[in-house]
């Protein structure tokens, strides 16, 4: 088999690592085999235990390579959006020779150039996204090789992260035996994979729920404009169903993907499942009624955080509504609980590939594809933010930026923040109301 065309995606997510094997061929992506354990030294998909997070990664690597039947060195990593910062670039360089053709070493230094600002010690360049190049004043080109000129420019975009972060995530992989081929960032890849071309050109909100945290991306005319973070996902619906119904963290988290429902408004107070209760020798009879208030009540703490941020910069305005993926997106009732709260059109993204239909195999598989995709002009720019970060070994992207993950205004639209949800309907807004006393009073002291 020929290596060559073989891409390794891997996710270290919080609650667990995944791995995708896949090959392209003729322009397809096809998954060789998966790779799934669950996370060790991990928290919110950062790692804050090197060797613990080796082992998990080992663990998942095996299994994609028994799988698969190829033996993987170098894979491609995904970082998480938290404490991302992007911002914009240009660069100008004066062609040496005006009679030959512009060529890739013309490319790197115009990059250079373009990321030849003051960069935080603390922070590392992870990506640089060209937007066009321009020679001797002709703007909107793709690619300026075999074009002669005196003048070329460059503008684009560059994101940083902190360089603990990327350091740590680089030394598991490296200690799992394994080169790292490229660093993706997590929305980036997952806007330009997952949204169809009417949904990356007119905007789109990409919300990412994943078991530690929740990702809401904004991709608008093809890039990605704005991404907001909150530090809570599936794991916190678990803990707030073992806390609730006094049952242990490994049962809550089955009865979730056994009974669990994202709107309460949809279920019925008759129908009960038993429970392991600490403290009782006999189970317990619970109504699904109750499991799905628990749920629903934690999902609208992290819609609502998630919405101030979208709300700020009019994203819900957007006509491509919103896209659901991650885990958590597998929760039945989501899709319409979500739309109530944004009052907007949303949809889930299961992977069609077999053996992938499920929401948390979306990120994964978009590193893969992502890569695989990029144009050779886009890894020539790639290629010069390695040299200007010095021994990256293996590849990962760098870029500069000081200014917070990119906005979605700019030029693009200059709304005022949306008051999603001022004309809803009273049923609609029942929905935001957990019903009973006693479980209101308690998620009331329980979330402050």
């Amino acid at each position: 088999m020929d290596n060559s065309r073989i891409y390794v995606g891997l996710d270290i997510g919080s609650t667990s690592i995944k791995v995708i094997v896949a090959e392209k061929a003729k322009g397809q992506i096809n998954v060789l085999g998966v790779g799934n354990v669950a996370s060790m030294g991990a928290q919110r998909g950062i790692i804050v235990n090197i060797d613990k997070a080796a082992k998990a990664i080992r663990r998942a690597i095996s299994q994609a390579e028994e799988k698969a039947s190829v033996q993987i060195h170098r894979v491609i990593v995904g970082i998480p959006s938290d404490l991302l910062k992007i911002r914009p670039c240009s660069g100008m360089i004066e062609i040496s020779d005006q009679s030959r053709e512009i060529n890739d070493e013309d490319v790197r230094k115009v990059t250079s150039s373009a990321m030849i600002k003051n960069l935080p010690p603390e922070r590392e360049i992870i990506d640089a996204i060209p937007d066009e190049f321009i020679v001797d004043g002709f703007d909107g080109i793709q690619d300026p090789r075999g074009m002669v000129g005196v003048k070329l420019e460059m503008h684009g975009h560059i994101i940083t992260g902190p360089k603990t972060i990327i350091h740590n995530t680089r030394k598991a992989v490296h200690q799992a035996g394994l080169k790292i081929k490229a660093l993706e960032v997590n929305p980036l890849a997952e806007g330009q994979i997952l949204l169809d071309d009417g949904e990356q050109e007119f905007g789109t909100v990409l919300i990412d729920i994943g078991g530690g945290q929740t990702t809401a991306a904004v991709i608008h005319h093809h890039q990605l404009k704005y991404m907001t973070v909150d530090h809570e996902g599936g794991q916190y619906i678990t803990k707030d169903i073992s806390e609730v119904l006094n049952t242990s963290l490994e049962n809550a988290e089955k009865l979730k993907r056994d009974y669990g429902y994202a709107d309460s408004l949809d279920i019925s107070k008759n129908n009960e499942f038993p429970v392991k209760v600490v403290g009782q020798s006999k189970p317990v009879n619970v109504s699904e009624k109750l499991l799905s208030e628990i749920i629903q009540a934690r999902l609208e703490q992290i819609f609502g955080r998630i919405k101030k941020g979208l709300d700020q910069v009019s994203a819900l305005d957007l006509p491509g509504g919103i896209i659901l993926t991650g885990g958590v997106a597998a929760l039945p009732g989501i899709s319409g609980l979500a739309a109530d709260y944004f009052d907007s059109n949303v949809k889930i993204y299961v992977p069609n590939q077999m053996g992938l239909r499920h929401p948390s195999f979306a990120l994964p598989l978009s590193l893969v594809a992502y890569q695989a995709q990029l144009s050779q002009i886009e890894k020539l720019v790639r290629s010069a933010t390695l040299v200007n970060v010095g021994p990256s070994n293996d590849n990962a992207s760098n870029a500069n930026n000081d200014h917070k993950v990119a906005n979605v205004n700019s030029n693009d639209h200059e709304k005022q923040p949306n008051k999603v949800g001022a004309h809803k309907s009273e049923n609609k807004k029942r929905r935001h109301r957990i019903n009973g006393e006693g479980i209101k009073r308690f998620f009331s002291d329980f979330f402050d």
